[in-house]
């Protein structure tokens, strides 16, 4: 496929020969809180990205002791090799490999196609929470080098060496909608989007069974965008889980080396006093 590092792929087949693999944790995040009850792979740990990855007071995802803790009670230990998976093509599966990275867990991977394909294929579900032995994780600094702050993103409008891209959808981007049609209308005070953002959906990048496209055909849509790898590129959305999708893309399987995630996105800035807006 051409991917600049293809070991942070792993197929359907490749989960199923390693189920009990003492060195791997498999780990299932979805949008739908309730979908891992349902069936989930056999020996998958579930995340619940509200009450385990966010913090519960502030807008932002838990801090370096919480992870720490997250991650020991999950029985994942530094030198597992942690495979994300989940439902709506790998969301907030690529959120939490961007979590992982942001705080250091250098064996990180996603399987491709999620949720859906591993179903689709007919494979094993189980109904039973899996548990694991209590670790003792360490995490590492945090990589502020994959994450943008507002200050950051308002710093850097205009610049000719950045490059922002908007991953929502065209409705979103224009201005007429503040969230996905699917959910509720909410989050923001104003519609629209950064000035000079690009607007290339995130579900432009995987196929219709949600694995992803080749590196060739992945660079066809964004390079002509101006989402180019001489570029630093800050990538938004809504909430900052489709953003880490194409975070994804571009600095893992594109190989892009300036990326960084801008999870505070449309929330945060179509509500901050006194910033730009296009529409």
């Amino acid at each position: 496929m051409g991917y600049a590092k293809p070991d942070v792929l792993v197929e359907t087949a490749w989960v199923a020969d390693h189920l009990k693999d003492p060195t791997v944790r498999i780990v299932e995040v979805d949008v739908d809180t309730t979908a891992y009850a349902q069936g989930h792979v056999p020996g998958a740990i579930g995340f619940d990205w509200k009450s385990d990855i966010q913090n519960p007071l502030r807008r932002d995802f838990v801090d370096r002791a919480a992870f720490e803790a997250l991650a020991s009670r999950a029985g994942i230990a530094n030198d597992h090799t942690v495979v994300f998976y989940g439902d709506n093509n790998n969301w907030f599966a690529t959120w939490a490999y961007w979590l992982f990275k942001y705080y250091g867990h250098r064996d990180t991977r996603v399987m491709n196609g999620g949720r859906k394909k591993w179903i689709d294929e007919g494979r094993p579900l189980d109904t039973a929470a899996s548990s694991y032995p209590k670790t003792t994780y360490r995490a590492q600094e945090p990589d502020q080098a994959i994450r943008a702050f507002r200050q950051q993103v308002l710093e850097r409008l205009g610049q000719p060496g950045v490059g922002l891209v908007d991953v929502r959808s065209p409705k979103e981007f224009t201005g007429e909608l503040l969230a996905p049609e699917n959910l509720p209308q909410e989050g923001a005070q104003r519609g629209g989007h950064i000035p000079g953002a690009a607007n290339v959906p995130w579900a432009t990048a995987v196929r219709e069974d949600g694995t992803f496209k080749s590196a060739e055909e992945l660079r066809a849509i964004y390079e002509p965008k101006g989402i180019t790898a001489d570029k630093e590129i800050v990538a938004y959305c809504r909430i900052g889980e489709r953003s880490s999708h194409t975070w994804f893309v571009l600095r893992e399987l594109l190989g892009y080396p300036r990326v960084r995630n801008y999870d505070g996105s449309w929330t945060e800035w179509g509500s901050l006093v006194d910033v730009p807006i296009e529409r």
